[in-house]
């Protein structure tokens, strides 16, 4: 993490209470323990740590990251590491679930750490029973919770830039009533910066399924997307195209082919919006008569071309390239 980071997290962190472990917890959890001096009375603070079945948790709604998409594969480096390392490093932050929020066994919301929770889940099912889910328990709003999640995982590349602008818009709405000045500055990011990904959350739904995964969608492509989205006639071009793009997605995921890249999906939306090129006039036309196609010339980086269809007869053509070789003569007089 940058500097700057990790101060914009502590800042957020500083205003967060810990929460002491509930008298039923302290007789049947195992507890870990960690002390920090505060910087303006050096009183200490004990914060609790407890080990969990990650049973016990469940993701947050508003949670940044798609849980659904999570898998052995793209978590294999989290895995590898908490089987090296033999435990988790690292807590998740979590608070914890009361009244009619809980249910199926569940006593915790995870605000950040869905990768380890995913992890250790895989680790207890594929055969290491013993792997815990280690939580800090905290007592945070949702605008806090929103703000803490996203710090963290702000700088995090395995955090996709569609499913960042999602929770953004979200938030917009749900924490700052719809005032994206507001937003930015609690987050402390510059408007213009969140202005991009608020644009990536509202791409028409066609052209997100457009794409083969929501997480090859890149700000950069609403960037791209967006002058198109402004005209009606290229939007509905670019609609079209979306559609097709999608079918031939859909029929990849059912074994029919192979899915279409991110890039070339940005390549086909744009040319179909921008429509066909059109052909650059000849500078001459030269021929018998009118009704003729005859002989195009076209000049381009010192060099002339000349173009005629190949029905053309020879008695046409024979006229068409002397007029034209007239005409080079005179230019060069």
């Amino acid at each position: 993490m940058s500097k700057r980071h990790d101060a914009l997290f502590e800042d957020v962190l500083k205003d967060f209470s810990a929460t002491e472990p509930a008298p039923e917890d302290r007789g049947g959890a195992r507890f870990l323990k960690r002390s920090s001096t505060l910087a303006d009375t050096g009183e200490r603070e004990e914060k609790v740590l407890r080990w969990v079945d990650p049973a016990h948790c469940v993701m947050w709604a508003g949670h940044n990251r798609a849980y659904d998409l999570l898998t052995a594969e793209n978590c294999g480096d989290l895995i590898a590491s908490i089987k090296a390392q033999g435990q988790q490093e690292f807590p998740a932050i979590v608070r914890r679930l009361t009244g009619s929020q809980t249910g199926a066994g569940a006593e915790y919301e995870v605000i950040c750490g869905a990768r380890r929770h995913f992890a250790i889940s895989w680790l207890r099912a594929n055969n290491y029973p013993q792997f815990r889910y280690l939580i800090e328990v905290r007592d945070l709003t949702d605008e806090e919770a929103f703000r803490l999640a996203d710090l963290e995982n702000r700088d995090r590349e395995d955090i996709s830039d569609f499913e960042r602008a999602r929770d953004y818009a979200l938030a917009l709405e749900s924490y700052y009533g719809g005032r994206q000045k507001a937003m930015a500055e609690r987050l402390e990011v510059s408007e213009g910066w969140l202005s991009r990904y608020l644009q990536l959350a509202r791409l028409p739904e066609e052209i997100i399924a457009a794409y083969p995964d929501i997480r090859e969608i890149r700000e950069l492509h609403a960037r791209t997307l967006r002058p198109y989205l402004g005209d009606p006639q290229q939007r509905a071009q670019l609609i079209e195209a979306a559609g097709e793009l999608a079918a031939e997605q859909r029929a990849a995921r059912e074994g029919q082919g192979a899915p279409v890249p991110a890039a070339k999906v940005l390549a086909r939306l744009k040319a179909a919006a921008a429509g066909p090129r059109k052909a650059r006039p000849p500078e001459r036309l030269f021929r018998r008569v009118p009704e003729e196609s005859g002989v195009a010339m076209r000049r381009k980086n010192g060099r002339v071309t000349l173009e005629f269809s190949e029905n053309l007869s020879d008695a046409a053509l024979e006229v068409a390239f002397r007029l034209f070789l007239e005409h080079r003569r005179e230019a060069r007089k």
